[in-house]
């Protein structure tokens, strides 16, 4: 039998047991209502988000890539050197940067220079030229330290510093050419003739002796017409020259020769070909055997020889026929020639006659002395204006003038050796820009001017502005804008650093908006246009507890909006909630 204690702990034992499996029990155990409430979401609650006071920037992200900018096709405007010959390459243009008056290139031995200037060169400019392109090759001249006015005229002052130009590059400025020279030189001795024949006729005047001249001039000219009229009498009489009749009896003999040649070969020929047969017996009782053909002669040289005989027959008589007709042609010339001699003789005889008539009548040596003195002025003023365009001159194609300067040689379009025919090069501005796309919704918040930051792949930062948006930004071909992009053109506003990036994808921030100060800022989503077309938000005055605000919206930007109205930083406005 058990004791009462070992009955205590036993009941106490079942006691606890019975007690923690009706805890279980209870607390997997609900009922229907219970269990309801437990499935029933909770309430929604607000979603809020704080109004904060902080400056508001918006931007447009530009992705692009760095490049020298402003690309330029130059061609040359015309010869270099002076000359029409084959211009060719000597020195090519070379990549890389390019100062005012440096020489961009050589074409056969000569230099041209790159000037600054918008007026492109496009013609010769020699001494007296006048015009834009003169004024600003002066212009140029004065910035390189060589001097001269800035009159628009090429003058003495403007040559004598193009010279310079030229012997500080180791050139020789271009000089008058062959044919200009000769120009000139025929001017100047005809001024020359001009003074000696004023001289001489003053010197007859003065002498007295006006008319003389004019009567030896008559009577040679009347000595003359004797003369060709009597070597035209003769010639008509004369059928054929001596040398004429010469040729002809040569030619006559020369054709009895052939004919003779001919017969002689016909003879032989005949000869040859006439049957052979053998000798005849004395008659006998026997019949006498029929004669045999002997073997036939070979003609063929003597018909060879026939066929030479009357083709030099042939020749001969077209030589004889031939120089009778140069005989009569000849003679023929010699009358038109001899006739034409006695109307010239004519002519100067009436022409003698009347001068003679004139000068007793006119004294013309006073009259020939006025016309020497206008022959001296006239030639005078011809030599007075071609030599204010003689002298030292720049070709069309010795100056290039560019936009701006200094400028980088990009691509060079021909080699040495090579002929000039097209482009020569393609040259850009000094300065690195970018050139990127943006959509056509952002391209409108863009305008020349905004301030931009460059950021290149190392993270470095660099200060831009806005150069050009659209058709203005436009650099070359379209191919790598997508359909509806506009082009962006960026101008970095310090160099230092970008050089050796060029070709570098870059990522660049236009600024399109900032607020001066700080302001109250909250999310767009925050804002709420009613019917009444006005714009208000839901402020949380208490727990799920919300009361609209009327504000007036400003500059967006990231997302989040600048608001004005009852409104004060720390509030919180509703974003979204039941």
């Amino acid at each position: 039998m058990k004791s009462p204690r070992k009955l205590l702990v036993g009941i106490l034992a079942g006691v606890l047991i019975i007690a923690a499996a009706g805890w279980v029990l209870s607390t997997r155990l609900r009922s229907p209502a219970d269990e309801a409430a437990r499935r029933t979401p909770p309430k929604p609650s607000l979603v809020t988000a704080a109004v904060e006071r902080r400056k508001l920037e918006s931007a447009v992200v530009v992705s692009g890539t760095l490049e020298y900018g402003s690309p330029l096709p130059i061609t040359l405007a015309g010869v270099v050197g002076g000359t029409a010959e084959l211009q060719r390459v000597t020195r090519p243009p070379h990549q890389g940067k390019i100062q005012e008056g440096a020489v961009l290139m050589e074409v056969n031995g000569r230099p041209v220079f790159a000037l600054r200037g918008k007026v492109p060169m496009h013609r010769t400019i020699g001494p007296g030229t006048k015009g834009d392109d003169v004024k600003q090759l002066q212009r140029a001249m004065r910035r390189m330290g060589f001097g001269g006015p800035v009159s628009g005229v090429f003058d003495r002052a403007t040559i004598a510093a193009v010279t310079k130009l030229y012997a500080k590059r180791g050139y020789e400025a271009q000089q008058p050419n062959l044919t200009d020279r000769q120009s000139h030189d025929t001017l100047r001795r005809a001024v020359q003739t001009a003074k000696e024949t004023l001289a001489d006729q003053q010197k007859t005047l003065d002498q007295g002796r006006d008319v003389l001249p004019l009567k030896l001039k008559l009577d040679n000219a009347k000595t003359d017409l004797k003369t060709a009229e009597r070597a035209l009498k003769e010639a008509e009489a004369q059928k054929l020259t001596p040398d004429d009749d010469a040729k002809l009896e040569a030619a006559d003999t020369a054709v009895r020769a052939a004919e003779e040649k001919l017969l002689e070969a016909q003879q032989a020929l005949n000869e040859a070909r006439k049957p052979t047969t053998a000798p005849t017996t004395a008659a006998t009782s026997t019949p006498a055997p029929q004669p045999q053909p002997q073997p036939t002669t070979d003609t063929r040289l003597l018909e060879l020889r026939v066929t030479n005989a009357q083709a030099d027959l042939d020749t001969a008589r077209r030589s004889y026929g031939r120089i009778l007709e140069e005989a009569r042609q000849a003679r023929v010339k010699l009358l038109d020639e001899l006739r034409k001699s006695v109307r010239t003789a004519e002519e100067a005889l009436a022409t003698a006659e009347q001068a003679l008539r004139q000068a007793r009548q006119l004294s013309p040596t006073r009259l020939k002395v006025a016309n020497a003195k206008q022959d001296v002025a006239s030639a005078q003023a011809l030599l007075a204006e071609f030599s204010r365009t003689y002298g030292t001159s720049i070709p069309p194609g010795e100056l290039v003038f560019l936009p701006s300067l200094p400028a980088r040689v990009q691509k060079a379009k021909v080699k040495a050796g090579q002929a000039v025919e097209n482009e020569i090069a393609t040259v850009t501005s000094s300065t690195f820009m970018v050139t990127g796309s943006v959509e056509a919704t952002e391209a409108e918040l863009l305008r020349e001017g905004l301030t931009a930051t460059i950021e290149l792949d190392s993270g470095k930062t660099y200060e831009a502005t806005v150069t050009a948006v659209g058709e203005k930004a436009k650099v070359g071909e379209d191919e790598g804008l997508s359909e509806g992009a506009q082009p962006v053109l960026l101008t970095p506003l310090s160099m230092k650093g970008l050089k050796g990036l060029s070709g570098s994808t870059v990522t660049a921030k236009v600024t399109v908006g900032a607020t001066d100060e700080a302001v109250l800022v909250v999310p767009v989503a925050a804002v709420i246009t009613a019917a009444d077309g006005k714009a208000r938000v839901q402020v949380e005055v208490a727990p799920d507890r919300t009361q609209e605000v009327e504000v007036r919206t400003g500059l967006t930007a990231d997302g989040n909006v600048e608001v004005t109205g009852e409104l004060k930083e720390g509030d919180r406005v509703v974003v979204s909630g039941a």
